[in-house]
C-alpha cells in the first residue's frame, strides 16, 4: 500500500493543470490568502475520501480473495486501464505533437510589417520582458474570493488519481500505528508543489509573481506530454498490480 500512495500522490503533486491554475491564484490580488484557501480545498478532498473509505472499511482490509478483496482489485483495475486508455487518448490528439515541440506544417509566417511612424518597434525576444496588460483570466482571478479558490481547487482535482488512491487506501489497517503517518504522508506529498509555491508567494512576494508566472509559461509547452506520461504509467503500475492480485 505504501508505494502505491506515494506514487499516486507524486503523480497528483506533479499533475500540471492544478499548478498551472494555482498561479494564476496566488499571482492575483491577495494571492497569498487565497492560495491558501486553495490548499485548504485540495487537502479537504483528500481528507474527505480518505475519510469515506475508512468508514465504509471499518479500518480494516477485507480478507484476501473475500468478495469485497476482489471487488476493491477489479475497481482498480478499472481506474488503471482507463487511466492508460486516457493518457494514450491524449497522445493521439492532433495537438499533442505541438504541445511537445514535434514538428509543425503550417506554412512559414510572412515577415511582419514596418512599425508605423510613432509606433515602437517589436521588442526583442531577448530583452527582458515588459510588465504585460493583465489578462481576462487574471482580471477575473483578481476578482474571485477566497472561497472561490476553494471551489476551484475542487474542480481541479485529478480525480482519476484520487480515485486510484481510494482503492489503495481500502488495504489501510487503522489498527497498526504505521497506517496514519503514511496517510499522512500522501496527503503532504499530493500538496508539496502547492505548499512550496505558497511558502515562495508568503517569503518572496516580489520575486515570486514574475518568476512563477514564468514557470506556468513553461509549463504549458510540456503539459501535455506531462499528462499523457503521469497516466499512462500509473495507469500500467495499477493495472500490474490489480491483475498479479487477482491471479
Amino acid at each position: 500500500m505504501v508505494v502505491d500512495l506515494l506514487l499516486i500522490a507524486l503523480a497528483i503533486t506533479l499533475d500540471p493543470l492544478p499548478i498551472m491554475a494555482f498561479v494564476l491564484v496566488v499571482a492575483s490580488v491577495r494571492g497569498a490568502r487565497k492560495g491558501l484557501a486553495f490548499i485548504l480545498g485540495w487537502v479537504t478532498c483528500f481528507v474527505a475520501v480518505i475519510t469515506l473509505v475508512l468508514l465504509l472499511t471499518g479500518g480494516q482490509p477485507p480478507e484476501p480473495r473475500s468478495p469485497p478483496s476482489t471487488f476493491n482489485l477489479v475497481a482498480k483495475l478499472l481506474v488503471g486501464v482507463s487511466l492508460v486508455a486516457y493518457g494514450i487518448h491524449r497522445r493521439r490528439r492532433p495537438g499533442h505533437e505541438r504541445s511537445r515541440g514535434g514538428p509543425v506544417t503550417s506554412e512559414p509566417r510572412p515577415p511582419a510589417p514596418a512599425p508605423a511612424p510613432g509606433h515602437d518597434p517589436d521588442p526583442d525576444p531577448a530583452a527582458p520582458p515588459r510588465p504585460a496588460r493583465s489578462s481576462p483570466l487574471t482580471s477575473r482571478m483578481d476578482r474571485g474570493s477566497a472561497g472561490a479558490a476553494a471551489g476551484l481547487a475542487v474542480l481541479l482535482q485529478p480525480w482519476g488519481l484520487v480515485a486510484a488512491g481510494a482503492t489503495t487506501v481500502v488495504s489501510a489497517d487503522t489498527s497498526h500505528a504505521t497506517t496514519w503517518p503514511v496517510l499522512l504522508a500522501f496527503c503532504l506529498l499530493a500538496s508539496s508543489t502547492l505548499l512550496a509555491a505558497e511558502l515562495y508567494v508568503v517569503f518572496r512576494p516580489a520575486q515570486a509573481r514574475s518568476r512563477l508566472l514564468r514557470l506556468r509559461t513553461w509549463m504549458q509547452n510540456h503539459a501535455e506530454r506531462a499528462i499523457v506520461a503521469g497516466s499512462i504509467v500509473i495507469g500500467l503500475w495499477l493495472t500490474g498490480r490489480s491483475i498479479y492480485g487477482l491471479a
